[in-house]
């Protein structure tokens, strides 16, 4: 049994990270850039692969102002459309693929067609499995230059086990989203850990990962970048905007959104291993405002840092504020 474990759990609001001395005169100067496969994105953030989050329209206005996305897979007629649209447009196209039987024919076809999506994610709430491990291979085989990322996963193991098979970055969080209930249903999860299963993970990690979930302030984005993520990705934060799918609801004079989780009874159509629900998150305007607003508090966090990039991030100390216990874990 691996040793990983004997650590104590931590998440997002048990720490705080320590300042290092300030090198830059502006918060402005810091870089908040990232190179994620072989794009670079104006910051470590994408949009949760939900349907309540992401649809063919902010798809298209993120990938024109340089930001990375992950187009939901529960429409999957409509992928192949997907892709040929967004290279007639001259953007990259990123989707997400389950593990059935059905998906291996569409792998085939754009395989035949030479019609080859820049990104895909293969997208399972369950990530270390032999299932997945024979998609990624099959993938991989059929379309090779596709960066191909593979989750979601919760321990080293898994980790070591999907780059292996051949994944070029790896999705880090299970059920630590405020639409999921997979602790509750099942006892299983990341759930009030999810940092602290990031930075096992990234202990072994030889390529990127992808954070995915439990994030609930903009400071937990650059929370994460530090405990090994190069990539963040963000539900319920970046749901509720103008662009965001859903239906606008008002309740006593305020403006909510709906927002689902992908294993929930309205996603499904049927109340079967539910492991998701629906809410209403607060309406927060454009989108365009809350990227930027990201941007800048994460150039404040660079500045904190001491440094003028993200990785700078990575060499803070940090604080578990719930026992007041230094850690200068590097």
């Amino acid at each position: 049994m691996s040793n990983y474990f004997s650590v104590e759990a931590f998440d997002y609001d048990d720490i705080q990270l320590v300042p290092n001395k300030g090198i830059i005169k502006s918060r402005h100067d810091a870089d908040t850039s990232v190179k994620f496969g072989s794009r670079t994105f104006k910051i470590p953030v994408v949009p949760a692969n939900m349907e309540s989050v992401i649809n063919d329209e902010l798809a298209i206005w993120l990938a024109e102002n340089d930001y990375y996305y992950v187009m939901h897979r529960f429409h999957p007629e409509k992928r192949l459309d997907f892709i040929k649209m967004m290279h007639e447009k001259g953007l990259f196209a990123s989707i997400s693929v389950g593990i059935k039987e059905d998906e291996y024919s569409f792998i085939d076809q754009l395989a035949a067609e030479k019609i080859v999506p820049e990104y895909i994610t293969i997208d399972v709430a369950h990530g270390h499995s032999a299932y997945v491990i024979d998609m990624i291979k099959y993938i991989k085989e059929k379309l090779p230059d596709t960066f191909l990322t593979a989750g979601n996963i919760a321990t080293p193991e898994a980790v070591r086990e999907l780059e292996n098979a051949g994944a070029d970055a790896t999705k880090v969080g299970v059920g630590p989203g405020r639409a999921c209930i997979t602790k509750l249903k099942t006892g299983f999860g990341t759930g009030g850990w999810q940092l602290a299963a990031l930075r096992m993970c990234s202990k072994v990690a030889s390529k990127p990962l992808i954070a995915d979930g439990g994030i609930r302030y903009n400071g937990d984005i650059a929370k994460s970048v530090r405990f090994g993520a190069t990539m963040v990705m963000i539900g319920s934060m970046l749901a509720g905007h103008k662009e965001s799918p859903g239906n606008v609801i008002k309740i006593d004079g305020k403006t909510y959104k709906q927002y689902w989780g992908s294993a929930s009874e309205v996603q499904k159509g049927a109340y079967r291993n539910v492991e998701g629900k629906q809410m209403l998150v607060p309406y927060r305007g454009p989108i365009a405002d809350t990227l930027t607003e990201m941007q800048e508090d994460l150039q404040s966090s660079i500045s904190y840092a001491g440094g003028k990039t993200l990785s700078s991030i990575k060499l803070v100390d940090y604080v578990i504020v719930k026992n007041t216990i230094m850690n200068g874990d590097k």
